[in-house]
């Protein structure tokens, strides 16, 4: 069990954000949730969570999510996963459905491409750094989020790495096929990194999602448009009786 840094704020159905690769949990501080209790942890590897050596797998990073909401009696939490964590969120409710009451997909997929990709860059993480990588991942993620680069070149090597390595390794598409929740798709219109075909296909898997486009967003919205953001994660909770 690797005990991730997380930050637990409100009072009410509670709400899990989870971030993506090469960002930490910063990256939900302008949603705004009143009405609920929300638990962002920085995920293994990221942000002040440990840094375990890798590679990791995709059940070990579910995993922890598993024990962080297991410890602390959490059950039937709506699950906002962007890019990373959207992965892992559809993991979590294949997994155990009594902790997942609904999902949130932004930014992200089943399965994100081919795995040589993801190898070169934990290799070029573990040899270069994470400034070798930085231009290329912000041109994909094509935000203008003032924080975006120094989370990124913040981020540890290894556990960006590691983390790389859990990606290569993971399809979800017959997985979260099979998932019968409440979801909804959110996507930038100008996000490079999951595009919102990409995102559409995904959310599509789970017969009865919807899916609605961020306009002038890229890969990060949830700093960029917390607002939109924050307007059509409280109209899901209010459509699924999560109030």
């Amino acid at each position: 069990m690797t005990d991730l840094n997380v930050t637990i704020a409100g009072s009410g159905p509670p709400v899990v954000l989870l971030h993506g690769l090469g960002m930490d949990a910063s990256v939900f501080d302008g949603l705004h949730l009143p009405d609920h209790t929300t638990i962002r942890p920085d995920l293994r590897g990221h942000g002040a969570s440990p840094v375990p050596d890798g590679p990791y797998a995709m059940g070990a990073l579910v995993k922890d999510i598993e024990d962080l909401l297991d410890a602390r009696k959490i059950t039937d939490a709506v699950v906002f996963g962007l890019s990373l964590g959207g992965m892992i969120a559809q993991g979590l409710a294949v997994k155990r459905l009594d902790l997942v009451r609904g999902l949130v997909l932004c930014g992200t997929a089943a399965k994100f491409g081919q795995p040589g990709p993801w190898h070169d860059r934990a290799k070029t993480a573990r040899t270069r750094g994470m400034s070798a990588l930085a231009t290329d991942t912000l041109a994909r993620w094509n935000s203008d989020a003032p924080r975006a680069e120094t989370r990124l070149l913040n981020t540890d090597p290894e556990g960006y790495a590691a983390t790389c390595e859990a990606i290569a390794g993971t399809d979800f598409y017959t997985p979260t096929s099979g998932l019968r929740l409440p979801t909804l798709g959110l996507c930038g219109d100008r996000d490079k990194s999951t595009p919102p075909d990409l995102v559409r296909e995904t959310t599509d898997l789970i017969p009865g999602s919807t899916f609605h486009l961020i306009r002038g967003a890229g890969h990060l919205a949830p700093e960029t448009h917390p607002t939109e953001v924050t307007e059509r994660l409280v109209g899901f909770l209010t459509d699924i009786g999560h109030i």
